[in-house]
């Protein structure tokens, strides 16, 4: 099983002031290693085929590009899970004021309550944090979440790793359909509902 994990927004609380209202944070499961390479593959193609340099993103993708690469993506096989947290609702100071402590406890609740889906995962998570906070976040998940549901963890650039784009682009689907002023703002997700892609999506209380 191979699990990607990525977010959409900050962890910021200065909403008043460019902090995102809203942050999401996502998995994208693969239970068959086979379909994760061939998506891979998949999407090494459609980025040459599109002249994509050097990645998708989706906050710097243009619509007609979104659409063609989740009609191509969504014919392999695997599910979304995500959390999304309306910071305004959110009260702990720990978490509104500690950056790592927020970005830990989202990343380890979604994983936490999974509905026993994972399993011996492989987790890839997109990030470049420092190697401290990369330690702290491996030691802080395995304590919190047991032993048997993740094999290991590997921090890695999605420059570098197509499957870390693809969930940029699934979890900005996600974060997309949280604003209101986007006439566009459920397009993509809708995409992925209809091809059977999302398993889960949590609203954090």
């Amino acid at each position: 099983m191979l699990v990607l994990i990525d977010e959409s927004g900050c962890p910021g609380f200065k909403l008043q002031k460019g902090s995102t209202p809203f942050f999401v944070v996502g998995m994208v499961i693969f239970k068959d290693f086979v379909q994760a390479q061939a998506a891979s593959v998949a999407i090494t193609e459609l980025k040459q085929s599109l002249k994509i340099n050097p990645e998708f993103k989706f906050s710097k993708t243009r619509p007609a590009i979104k659409d063609k690469f989740f009609d191509a993506i969504c014919q392999y096989d695997f599910e979304v899970r995500a959390l999304v947290v309306d910071k305004s609702k959110l009260y702990s100071p720990k978490l509104r004021h500690d950056t790592d402590s927020f970005y830990n406890y989202f990343v380890k609740s979604l994983m936490q309550y999974d509905n026993d889906v994972l399993l011996n995962a492989s987790i890839k998570i997109d990030g470049s944090g420092d190697k401290e906070f990369k330690k702290a976040l491996t030691s802080y998940l395995r304590q919190s979440i047991g032993q048997h549901k993740i094999k290991k963890f590997k921090f890695t650039d999605s420059k570098s790793d197509n499957l870390i784009q693809l969930a940029d682009m699934v979890v900005g689907a996600i974060a997309r359909s949280y604003s209101n002023n986007r006439k566009d703002g459920n397009r993509w997700l809708n995409v992925l509902r209809k091809k059977g892609k999302i398993k889960n999506i949590w609203d954090f209380k």
